[in-house]
């Protein structure tokens, strides 16, 4: 079996990358995520059972979360490091076995040979336990790890629709996996969460499980994800403040300075302090726009605002920055050698040849020293644009012109919200959002979050008697923030369905995060949704009739026709 990946919107021919990920991505990166993703799902086959024998173990679920979130597009494009978690999962397999079997739950595996391990296979049959193969496969060789990243890749579930419902149930997991990361990291946690992570992975390879089954699981899944943005927005708000309407910099000055992209809000903090008073400014990019709006960092005159525009502008953009480069999540665009030796990853990223910044021993904070130093010799970055863009429109700062925003809507000042959250990317059919923006009336107003925005937040499209046009509340992570305000605004208008509410959503969509983010919507009872610039590839054609039938998930069209529709003209 080959390379195949399908888990993005750039999928290529809207099928599948079977050489190369448009991404980036070459074949034995991909397969080693492939086996990855595999020892991911065997570990969790024993985190489920030991949950269900009482048995809580932490590093089971930080693996688990952690070797997802690696595998999400443009996280991680390190082999040698993806086959180290490889390693670090199997080990962690034993762990929890010995753990099982010294709660009885198991049959020992005291002996080596081959012959006794297939006595204590059929033993456990006996026992009335079934173990999948992810679960009792083991090896210790880069060759036998190859062999079988061979065999465990997405086409090995043979039925279309079987396969379709597990790896959105997968890529969901991988999008609540991503916003526990994140949580986790100021301290915030969930053991159900957790738990159901597990069981969900374990589902993926139960082949008694009917397509029901798993859509079943796959709407759980959008409750999960619910509380998992829940979770990771009292983690950053209690941490850092509500977010506050911002005007961001988007100029430069003529200090040395640290560009930070990625949505790790921890990470971003450490750096500030360790830089103040160096002489080296921070801007953020792309995904770390938002923290430009968060109380916490406003007190550091050292930061400056944000660089530049959505990550897969990066290639040119880091080059002009002049100095070192923070990555700390996705999305990483294969760098040019022109700034590589000025890219930095860290947490569960990563690209081979790239220096990377490890975790803190013991709770103590990451060492961002070599950044320091090597952008004190770095000149300072060439301004690309002038100005200031505006958001820090989270759900805390809408609902505070709750007022306004409801009178606005009674009056007829605003006829209708449009939810344009997810994603950029490079497609040039991405410029429908762009064209969508500035074609929609005047009474229309704009809710995003995530990358999407930097197709049209440099538009001037004006405000309605004091509303902004474009409200941004963030970054993916703060998509729950959409949730909140549509909710909100059900209970302000006193409906009893959300769909009542004067809201469509036409949602550019490109990975994983994407995927958890709709399932939530689903949970919520949003119907309508509208999904681009193509529907995902990982739908097979009857999972995507269930979708539209179900829910009325549709894809986009021609802007003007669109508009026609979504005002009901």
């Amino acid at each position: 079996m080959g390379m195949f990946c399908y888990q993005c919107q750039e999928a290529a021919g809207c099928k599948g990358c079977t050489s190369r990920g448009v991404c980036g991505k070459t074949e034995d990166v991909a397969k080693a995520q492939d086996l990855l993703v595999y020892v991911a799902k065997g570990v969790s086959v024993y985190s489920d059972m030991a949950r269900k024998a009482g048995i809580i173990d932490k590093a089971a679920d930080k693996y688990v979360m952690n070797s997802l979130f690696a595998t999400i597009t443009n996280a991680n494009f390190d082999r040698e490091g993806i086959i180290n978690r490889v390693r670090e999962g199997l080990a962690l397999k034993e762990s929890l076995r010995s753990k099982l079997e010294a709660a009885g739950k198991l049959p020992s595996a005291s002996a080596e040979g081959l012959f006794d391990k297939l006595k204590r296979l059929i033993g456990m049959e006996s026992q009335g336990v079934s173990l999948p193969d992810a679960a009792v496969w083991f090896a210790s060789s880069v060759t036998d790890f190859d062999s079988k990243a061979e065999k465990v890749g997405v086409l090995a579930t043979e039925n279309e629709d079987i396969r379709s419902l597990r790896e959105l149930l997968v890529y969901g997991i991988k999008g609540m996996a991503a916003y526990m990361h994140h949580a986790m990291n100021l301290g915030y946690d969930s053991d159900d969460i957790h738990g159901f992570m597990h069981k969900a992975l374990a589902a993926t390879l139960d082949d008694t499980l009917s397509a029901d089954d798993l859509v079943g699981i796959i709407m759980e899944a959008g409750k999960f994800g619910v509380d998992a943005m829940a979770l990771l927005d009292s983690a950053n708000t209690s941490t850092y403040g509500n977010p506050e309407i911002t005007k961001v910099n988007i100029g430069t000055r003529n200090n040395p300075g640290i560009l930070v992209s990625g949505h790790d809000l921890k990470d971003f903090e450490e750096l500030l302090k360790q830089t103040a008073g160096t002489g080296v400014d921070v801007y953020t990019h792309s995904e770390m726009l938002p923290a430009n709006y968060y109380p916490a960092f406003k007190k550091y005159d050292h930061f400056v605002g944000n660089y530049g525009n959505a990550w897969w502008k990066q290639d040119s953009e880091f080059e002009s920055f002049n100095g070192p480069i923070l990555m700390t999540t996705n999305c990483i665009v294969p760098p040019k050698d022109s700034y590589k030796g000025r890219l930095y990853t860290t947490g569960v990223t990563g690209f081979s040849g790239v220096k990377h910044i490890e975790d803190g021993k013991n709770g103590q904070p990451k060492d961002f020293s070599a950044l320091i130093e090597q952008a004190k010799k770095c000149a300072a970055p060439v301004e690309i644009e002038k100005g200031e863009i505006i958001g820090g429109f989270a759900h805390n700062q809408v609902m505070a012109l709750a007022d306004k925003v409801v009178d606005a809507v009674k009056s007829g000042a605003i006829k209708r919200f449009f939810v344009m959250a997810g994603c950029d990317g490079r497609a040039k059919s991405r410029n429908y959002y762009t064209e969508f923006a500035e074609k929609l009336p005047k009474d229309a107003v704009i809710l995003t979050a995530g990358c999407a925005k930097y197709k049209y937040n440099k538009l001037n499209l004006g405000d309605i008697g004091g509303i902004p046009r474009v409200l941004d509340a963030g970054q993916c992570n703060d998509s729950y923030s959409l949730a909140v305000i549509a909710l909100k605004l059900k209970e302000a208008f006193g409906l009893e369905d959300i769909n009542e509410l004067p809201i469509s959503y036409n949602i550019a969509w490109y990975e994983q995060k994407a995927v958890i983010v709709l399932l939530a919507l689903l949970h919520l009872g949003v119907k309508n949704i509208h999904l681009g610039p193509t529907l995902p590839a990982f739908l097979s054609p009857n999972v995507a009739n269930i979708l539209v039938e179900t829910f009325g998930i549709g894809g986009i069209g021609s802007v003007d026709e669109d508009i026609k529709m979504f005002m009901g003209e």
